[in-house]
């Protein structure tokens, strides 16, 4: 007789406990549940004031990091209703551009700028797509690929909105410290409002659009209007981060159609954890410094955004995040097999 052994995997007790009754018996177990968020946030919190110690180059980074972690959270929402997106730079140029003619030509200060090209932009995008919500799968993610760049050559041939120069000379925003406050607040708002919206009623209906859209259907719900709001919801953060850096680059040009804010958001998403909205933000957080290090490598960066595409989904699809949460709350021991 033989004996080989395979590996159980056993929920420790605090996470058993806590899992559905929050049930907590100790201070310990208290530290054990809330050390990973407060770690995450407070961390994101404290950076901004590092300004004496961290060279100016990074707080930026951290802001461009924050921006892409919100088309990342918009990317999650659209794939949690089923609508896989390729053109997230659709979203953020919409809003760049909305918030610079709003800036160049009224001379209206960010403060109104931003919020209305977020509700306008977010409008927009939802209405441009609502013809297409009926496509599945490749065929809606490729209208979405291609909408970006026909916006690019619109500008391009009939030279409106300033054409290849683009809108420079916007109204900047205050300090770089108060920017990345603004910006982290509206991330952490995003977040918690996206995780609060997908486990209620009215989002588990995206969910069963997403796993069975004929059952939906069956049952009498219009599921084109449910993706169409869809649309909307997610594009505010992203119109709000396109608007937002427009004010805060004084500038507004074809290159916030760039494959950069379609490309790094998808794959942040995938490198962190779809369906899960921590992991968009704990990809887009790894990412970013990644590809502000190889920035020397020019477009060859999006080649290596594409290799750990094709890395995670082949070899970890379920994530960092996933990983990670199961390592943290599960522990594994050998248990005998005789054969």
């Amino acid at each position: 007789m033989t004996i080989t052994f395979r590996k159980e995997r056993l929920d420790r007790g605090i996470k058993a406990r806590s899992a559905d009754i929050y049930a907590l018996a100790s201070w310990r177990e208290l530290a054990y549940l809330l050390a990973p968020r407060m770690l995450l946030i407070g961390g994101v919190l404290a950076f901004p004031l590092l300004r004496g110690l961290v060279d100016a180059y990074w707080l930026r980074v951290m802001l461009m990091a924050c921006t892409i972690a919100l088309l990342a959270l918009s990317w999650d929402l659209m794939a949690s209703v089923g609508l896989v997106s390729l053109g997230q730079a659709m979203f953020f140029g919409i809003g760049g551009y909305i918030t610079g003619y709003l800036s160049s030509t009224l001379k209206w200060p960010p403060f109104i700028t931003i919020p209305i090209a977020t509700v306008a932009g977010a409008l927009l995008c939802a209405t441009l797509l609502y013809p297409v919500l009926r496509l599945r799968g490749i065929y809606f993610a490729l209208i979405t690929l291609s909408l970006p760049q026909l916006f690019e050559r619109i500008i391009e041939a009939t030279k409106i909105l300033g054409g290849t120069d683009g809108m420079s000379g916007l109204t900047p925003l205050p300090d770089i410290t108060i920017s990345l406050y603004v910006i982290i607040a509206v991330l952490f708002a995003t977040f918690f409002g996206f995780r609060r919206l997908i486990d209620s009623d009215y989002g588990l209906v995206f969910k069963g659009i997403r796993d069975n859209d004929r059952s939906v259907i069956a049952a009498g719900i219009n599921i084109y209007w449910y993706k169409a709001q869809a649309v909307f919801i997610a594009g505010l953060p992203a119109t709000f981060a396109g608007a937002f850096m427009t004010h805060y680059n004084q500038f507004v040009g074809m290159s916030s159609f760039a494959a950069d804010y379609s490309v790094l958001p998808l794959t942040s998403t995938v490198v962190g954890g779809i369906g899960v909205f921590a992991g968009a933000l704990l990809g887009a957080f790894l990412l970013v410094p990644i590809s502000e290090v190889l920035r020397a490598y020019g477009t060859l960066r999006v080649v290596i955004y594409c290799i750990a595409l094709v890395v995670f989904v082949v070899g970890r699809p379920e994530g960092i995040f996933r990983y990670a949460q199961r390592k943290y709350h599960q522990f594994e021991r050998p248990v005998a097999v005789e054969e």
